[in-house]
């Protein structure tokens, strides 16, 4: 199955609630504790500043020289890799005067998708799905801040799927260096969108590849465990991207100040682009599910033709076992027993009754 997109160009189940750490069971509201499936590793800064006219990539060594060089009249990218130093996430965050409950939900990796407005800035969390080289899908939160000022993304680990958006700054190519804040947000979730599209177009091609093994006879117990490995990836996929459209619909209609005018095209797009990633994932579950079925139908019908041939000889057997169990019995005064033909006459009978219902099944069709 190619590329689900017309437009544009991973196994345990996610926690339905919030999930609670022992340290973080009883605490306050807001307090800064790291909660997630993962070691958190040790944060790295990164800061990128633009406008129209230049672009400049810095690597601080510290907040304190990130925090130093914000700059009125420039577009502001702070990017933080990595959750482990939660002093620095909440100096940070207090830097800009965000919420403590935005910071807890910034520490909380396992926090639902959702778009909410606190009048100076706006919070987004969504969730960046790759696959691995191994064939596993990966989910990271990544926890946006759009501010006056500039845009600050939080990762749970290094790497990401944002290099398409720093080149287009690094080059200039397009609208996004004339744009303000708001507009780099949306380029950082269509990019994440994006990538939904490859994760989705590598299952589809494994999908594919299982709808041609489902009636081999090849497959063999492997076979449902991949399988089922696949349908809990679309599974877990749909309940990641379905609230991630609701926080998409939440920013498109959102009257927020912090939101730039004309922005509303390009979140309808994005909208529509989340709807079809969530369309093409309840195609490829029914198609999961038609594989599933067609492999045990396939199964079931070689499992008949060896029943069939089984029950065929049998069948053969059964009238020749009469004969036999016949002439096997120990009375004195049977007259074949002495005749002198006897032998060679029983099994030209036996040969006669099997090759004359081998006949009589072919005749039927019923092998």
């Amino acid at each position: 199955m190619k590329d689900p997109r017309t437009r544009k160009s991973s196994r345990t189940i996610e926690p339905i609630f919030k999930s609670v750490s022992p340290s973080s069971a009883g605490s306050v509201p807001g307090s800064p504790i790291y909660i997630g499936d993962r070691t958190p590793v040790d944060a790295t800064l990164s800061l990128i500043q633009y406008n129209a006219e230049q672009v400049c990539f810095i690597t601080p060594e510290s907040l304190e020289e990130i925090l130093a060089m914000q700059e009125e009249g420039m577009v502001n990218w702070i990017n933080v890799n990595g959750l482990a130093d939660q002093d620095l996430v909440k100096r940070l965050c207090g830097y800009f005067r965000l919420e403590t409950l935005t910071v807890e939900d910034i520490l909380n990796t396992e926090h639902r998708p959702k778009a909410e407005d606190f009048g100076t800035y706006f919070f987004l969390i969504t969730k960046m799905i790759t696959r691995r080289p191994d064939g596993s899908v990966e989910y990271e939160q990544v926890s946006i801040v759009i501010t006056r000022l500039g845009v600050i993304t939080f990762q749970e680990t290094p790497g990401d799927c944002f290099g398409p958006v720093r080149e287009r700054l690094r080059t200039g190519v397009g609208r996004l260096r004339r744009l303000g804040p708001s507009y780099l947000a949306y380029a950082l979730l269509d990019v994440i969108t994006d990538n939904y599209f490859a994760v989705l177009e590598s299952l589809g091609d494994l999908l594919e590849a299982k709808e041609d093994e489902a009636v081999s006879r090849s497959a063999g117990n492997r076979f449902m465990v991949d399988l089922q490995g696949v349908k809990a990836d679309l599974g877990r996929m749909r309940r990641t991207v379905w609230p991630v459209r609701e926080a998409v619909s939440a920013l498109l209609h959102s009257q927020s100040e912090i939101l730039e005018d004309g922005l509303d095209p390009f979140l309808r797009d994005l909208y529509e682009n989340t709807v079809q990633v969530l369309d093409s994932l309840e195609v490829y579950r029914e198609t999961a599910a038609s594989i599933h079925e067609v492999y045990l139908s396939s199964v079931s019908n070689r499992m008949n033709e060896v029943m069939k041939v089984l029950t065929i000889i049998s069948t053969i057997f059964i009238p020749l076992t009469f004969i036999v169990g016949v002439y096997g019995m120990n009375f004195r005064y049977m007259p074949e027993l002495e005749h002198p033909w006897g032998y060679p006459v029983t099994w030209g009978v036996m040969i006669a009754v099997a090759l004359g219902m081998v006949a009589y099944f072919k005749k039927k069709k019923w092998f």
